[in-house]
């Protein structure tokens, strides 16, 4: 899958060896955690020496930074634009949009590279302070956000049940952050997800039969 990857001043990343030395160390950091990997790990990785590492990236620490900015632009595209919400809320029901949103989700998930950062997300969630505001703000945040608005616009058309849109997006999307966290661990273990898809989807169909209302 050809990526873009940026630089921590957002421009797009051209030098092939730059690239080189962000994925051995996505690869590497993803199994042995940041603190478990060396530059000397990442450049035997590479094939390149020390020296010319320090020609990309000041440290091991603007690497991993560098890895974070990436992952907040890919988390970025998870969520429709705010300017979409009102014609999704318009043409969608609950069902189509939550089932719509998953979908998305699971395609950012599905890709290699993005499994393997959020493994580093997670070993990283409670040391580096950029993991912890792309997972409270870029996705937790900015996820309840998105749903909060979309079930207002919903509940204001008669497709929802007429109660506070932030705590109806709190309830809905809450439940999920242990199943995607599941849902990781099975997709590093090469096992199968069907369980957990079912999952998503009983609780979905859940929701939206307590929430939603058919016309």
């Amino acid at each position: 899958m050809e990526r873009t990857y940026i630089d921590l001043a957002s421009n797009p990343i051209a030098s092939p060896t730059k690239i080189k030395i962000l994925e051995a160390a996505i690869e590497l950091f993803s199994k042995r955690g940041f603190s478990g990997a060396s530059v000397r790990d990442i450049t035997n990785e590479v094939g390149i020496k020390e020296s010319s590492l320090y020609k990309h990236f000041k440290n091991k620490d603007e690497i991993l930074e560098t890895i974070f900015a990436f992952f907040r632009k890919e988390a970025d595209k998870i969520l429709p634009p705010m300017e979409h919400l009102d014609f999704i809320a318009e043409k969608m029901n609950l069902v189509e949009f939550l089932e719509r949103g998953m979908q998305n989700f699971k395609r950012h998930l599905d890709d290699e590279i993005n499994q393997k950062i959020w493994r580093i997300m997670y070993i990283e969630l409670f040391r580096h302070p950029m993991a912890k505001d792309i997972y409270r703000n870029g996705i937790v945040k900015r996820t309840v956000d998105c749903l909060e608005v979309v079930f207002a616009k919903m509940i204001e058309r008669g497709k929802m049940v007429t109660r506070d849109p932030k705590r109806l997006a709190i309830e809905y999307q809450y439940p999920l952050y242990p199943i995607i966290v599941e849902y990781n661990l099975l997709m590093s273990e090469g096992k199968s997800t069907e369980e957990i898809d079912a999952q998503v989807i009983e609780h979905i169909r859940y929701f939206a039969d307590q929430c939603g209302v058919t016309s």
